[in-house]
């Protein structure tokens, strides 16, 4: 945990106090030092379900403000349990009643055929990469129509959105990019929600096509029948387009994010800017793809609503992608 400052004992005291040896909270070691000009508390967390990381940073947070001081962001070295950060999360956001099963990708896991041992591997370390998105490549890889193209591209941006984020971070504590810290905490800041709001995505796709499924099965028997029926499906099919119109949405603001981090983030991350440009260009165009299917059964006038939009944001995306190649051709010398 890095704190608004450098005096390096404020930061040894903060440890003292929070750390089980010296009579602070139990399964913490704690030191206090000085890394790239600013105070930091680091810590090694043994059982983050006996003491929560919330309680722990709550506690830091506490003592700082004692000292004049406060937390300026943290950072995680190496990997951590899924349920950790699901704690922390439940505990800031109050959550009541909350359940594991809500989580969008447990869900997933489980549509794709997996099982709750998803929970035991994720308190592991030594879980291989090549495993982690199986539940939701298989998912889209079954015989069903959903998740389909909508959802993977919400998946590809919420991907995009990971990798700038991670590029503002390396960019963060470092002596070389001092000037440009406040950009890039913006970033993350945006690129953090954005990520969350493309998982949301994922699943809302998937339910805006059960959604037109559903109205096209309701009878049609007497007229009564059809008008529902009709007005049901014209309904469904605006909400079908417009849940990708706003993935197209977000992920030519995470472009725009994208080119940001390559221009000013840490050159050494500058292709996973890239990488994450591409990715929120791909979901750009899934999105865009399904916008215009949809369009087609709409009546004149709300079609060239949302294709105008679609149009504009393609313009955006555009710009945003000759910047990002701009950047990648300056700082990192790639012949694009």
């Amino acid at each position: 945990v890095y704190l608004t400052s450098d005096d390096i004992s404020i930061a040894k005291k903060i440890a003292k106090t929070v750390r089980h040896s010296s009579g602070g909270l139990r399964y913490v070691k704690a030191l206090g030092m000085l890394v790239d000009g600013r105070a930091q508390v680091s810590m090694n967390l043994t059982n983050f379900r006996k003491t929560p990381i919330a309680l722990v940073v709550e506690t830091i947070r506490r003592e700082a403000q004692r000292y004049g001081t406060a937390i300026h962001h943290s950072e995680l070295v190496g990997l951590i349990p899924q349920d950790a950060l699901v704690d922390a999360a439940v505990w800031y956001t109050q959550l009541d009643q909350f359940e594991p099963e809500q989580i969008l990708e447990r869900r997933l896991y489980a549509a794709g055929g997996g099982t709750q041992e998803a929970e035991k591997t994720s308190e592991t370390v030594d879980t291989p990469l090549s495993s982690i998105g199986n539940p939701l490549l298989k998912a889209l890889a079954d015989a069903s129509p959903t998740p389909g193209g909508g959802s993977a591209a919400a998946y590809a941006g919420a991907m995009g959105a990971a990798l700038v984020s991670m590029v503002a971070g390396l960019t963060l504590g470092k002596k070389k990019y001092t000037e440009v810290q406040p950009q890039m905490e913006a970033v993350i800041s945006e690129a953090e929600s954005l990520r969350a709001q493309f998982a949301l995505a994922v699943q809302k796709d998937a339910d805006a096509f059960a959604r037109v499924m559903d109205a096209f099965r309701l009878p049609k028997q007497t007229e009564n029948e059809k008008n529902t029926r009709k007005q049901a499906v014209r309904e469904a099919m605006q909400y079908a387009a417009e849940i990708p119109l706003a993935t197209a949405e977000k992920a030519v603001r995470v472009i725009e994010l994208a080119a940001q981090a390559a221009e000013l983030g840490n050159a050494n991350a500058i292709t996973d800017a890239g990488t994450g440009a591409a990715l929120a260009q791909a979901a750009l165009t899934g999105a865009a793809y399904n916008v215009r299917i949809n369009a087609l059964d709409l009546n004149k006038d709300n079609a060239e609503i949302l294709l105008t939009r679609l149009a504009e944001l393609e313009k955006q995306a555009e710009k945003a992608q000759k910047r990002v190649q701009s950047a990648l051709r300056e700082r990192g010398n790639l012949q694009i």
